[in-house]
């Protein structure tokens, strides 16, 4: 699949399907739309009754100076005012649950497909397009669907009412004040598609903005190292500039929308009064009727400049809909079968107790893998490795060793080919029951915002302290745990930013062991650290090691000298397996590494001496 482009999804028509789709997240609070609905809809009957009660205040009081009736009236004014207190707080109080509800629902739907999809998926698409996609477009979506939605309720009903209404007392000024619908319809279709493809782009922008945001932050001091600050401001100032006239290009067919539709509705209110005028004159209508007819005039124009708004509003909201839809509905390409996941249960939901002892024995059968977009990276690939088994991969960028350990955690599959784990094609169990039996060190670990404890307990949850420290004390951890005043409650900072490498890479290391993985894989796991911080790690491996089986992606090669298996790759092809000694014997290319290393190391502790 290609790198993901955004312009994909700014340019399809208005499409009811997506929008289908959003409506049925709102099913499990149907009850607080209908009440909404009904809320707005009442609104809308009081709002059209609300000059008629005028018209009979003007009839039967003004016009015959009497009083006799103006104690009921006073009654029912007051009733009328009290129930529009209710339907507002019924109204707010609804929309509000709605909205809540809605994002809730949409970002905990996309946060759970986030964990789903494999590495392919973030390889290809951009960061800030998944941060737009759980931000702003499920704040605008929300925001459409419940007070939009329902405003929507309140405007329709109120323009229905005011034009039955208008019939059926003078159907003269009703014609004239509908004779303006065909331009109203006219300008609503030309400034609907204006704004849409306006606030698609903007969309698109926002995307790429929020990407620039990431980057930026994360690799600030990358910028300040290499003093790229004017060029990478230059580079977002054009991004935002863009943005921006989109942003008043929207903001200005909007704005001429509203004053065109203010226009025609004092073009009509003119008309009105110079025929209804006419007609008073004549006394073909009473003045309760021209006031009745002006009032509604206000009135009926009203929602449709609310309505114009929540078109707008909806115009920006299906850019939104569709790429969230998108997020949501997108399939995975590594995914369990239905026969396993009706057994060992899907990639959040476990059904642990069906769940298989993993032994540890890993073979590779004719195993081809291709990325998305690339050459080829292993072509018929074989590789057997017994259960508690230490293998450490040796080679040049790009030989294959983290597309074998990637392959072995699952996080990608081969494109011909079958690995199977004890014996069983690991296909045939759950992802999550590979997952649950890995332990994964990186070369740059990430540590999550919170305690050290909290950290190191992510390796098992329900971990106790003593555990925890155990597992701190083996990876030597704990000597600089304990140094801290609060000890294992010290915060870490967003991504570990208060501790060093060696401190975090020490602490990934306790969360591995902790969580007593039956497969461990190390990848360049003590390339960032000191030669000190190295050794304390080297002497927890050892003991950690022992009965499980491991993959060590090494960079140090005096790290992997205890190996039960070295395997040099080149090309994704084995050019030298054996053990350090075997292969130190053969004297080609590890023994060229080896002695390469250890004469640059010789020399550096020379210096340093």
């Amino acid at each position: 699949m290609e790198y993901f482009e955004e312009e994909e999804y700014s340019n399809s028509k208005f499409d009811m399907k997506v929008w289908y789709k959003i409506f049925s997240y709102m099913k499990p609070f149907k009850r607080n739309v209908i009440f909404g609905i009904f809320a707005a809809i009442v609104l809308g009957a009081i709002d059209t009754i609300y000059p008629l009660i005028n018209k009979y205040a003007i009839d039967e009081i003004i016009e015959t100076q009497s009083l006799e009736k103006l104690p009921y009236f006073i009654a029912f004014y007051v009733f009328i005012m009290i129930t529009i207190g209710f339907m507002v707080f019924g109204f707010i109080i609804n929309a509000g649950q709605v909205q809540q509800k809605l994002s809730f629902a949409l970002r905990k739907d996309a946060f759970k497909k986030l964990h789903e999809l494999p590495f392919s998926y973030y390889d290809r698409t951009p960061v800030g397009w998944i941060m737009a996609r759980m931000t702003s477009d499920s704040r605008n979506l929300s925001d459409i669907l419940s007070w939009g939605l329902i405003d929507l309720s309140w405007g329709m009903l109120m323009m229905t009412g005011i034009i039955i209404v208008m019939f059926i007392i003078n159907l003269k000024l009703a014609l004239i004040t509908l004779s303006v619908l065909p331009i109203l319809i006219g300008l609503s279709i030309y400034f609907k598609k204006k704004i849409l493809k306006a606030y698609r782009k903007i969309r698109k922008e926002n995307s790429k903005i929020t990407g620039a945001f990431n980057e930026g932050i994360m690799g600030a001091k990358t910028t300040k190292t290499l003093v790229l600050e004017e060029q990478n401001f230059n580079d977002f100032d054009h991004l935002t500039s863009k943005m921006k006239r989109h942003s008043i290009r929207a903001a200005m067919f909007a704005g001429l929308y509203f004053p065109s539709i203010l226009f025609i509705a004092t073009v009509v209110t003119s008309l009105v009064i110079y025929y209804g005028g006419i007609d008073v004159s004549t006394n073909v209508i009473s003045y309760s009727v021209l006031y009745l007819f002006i009032a509604y005039i206000g009135s009926f124009f009203e929602p449709i400049m609310q309505l114009a708004n929540i078109l707008a509003r909806f115009q920006q909201a299906q850019a939104s809909a569709e790429r969230i839809i998108t997020l949501i509905e997108q399939e995975p390409e590594i995914l369990d079968s239905p026969e396993v996941i009706e057994k060992y249960g899907d990639a959040i939901n476990f059904k642990k107790e069906n769940w298989e002892e993993l032994v540890g024995a890993v073979e590779f059968e004719n195993v081809t893998f291709k990325y998305s977009k690339g050459e080829t990276v292993l072509a018929n690939f074989n590789l057997k490795v017994e259960a508690g088994h230490s293998v450490a991969l040796v080679g040049h960028t790009g030989a294959g060793k983290s597309t074998i350990v990637n392959l072995i955690c699952r996080f990608y599959e081969p494109t011909s080919g079958r690995i199977l784990i004890d014996g069983s094609n690991y296909k045939n169990r759950s992802i999550g029951w590979l997952h649950d039996n890995l332990g994964y060190v990186l070369q740059s670990p990430h540590l999550f915002s919170g305690t050290i404890l909290e950290n190191i307990r992510y390796g098992r949850p329900d971990a106790t302290l003593e555990e925890v420290i155990e597992a701190a004390k083996l990876v030597e951890a704990d000597n600089f745990i304990t140094k801290f005043k609060e000890g294992y409650e010290t915060e870490v900072g967003e991504g570990g930013a208060r501790l060093s490498v060696g401190e975090k890479q020490l602490i990934s290391f306790a969360r591995a062991l902790l969580a007593d993985p039956k497969i461990l894989i190390l990848d360049e796991a003590t390339s960032s650290v000191d030669t000190k911080t190295e050794k304390s790690i080297q002497r927890a491996i050892k003991i950690v090691l022992e009965g499980r089986t491991s993959f060590v992606i090494a960079h140090r090669l005096s790290t992997i000298t205890s190996s039960n298996r070295i395997l040099v790759l080149e090309n994704g092809i084995i050019e030298e397996s054996g053990t350090h000694a075997e292969l130190i014997k053969l004297e080609k290319r590890y023994f060229k590494l080896y002695t390469n290393q250890f004469k640059s190391k010789v020399i550096e502790d020379s210096k340093n001496g």
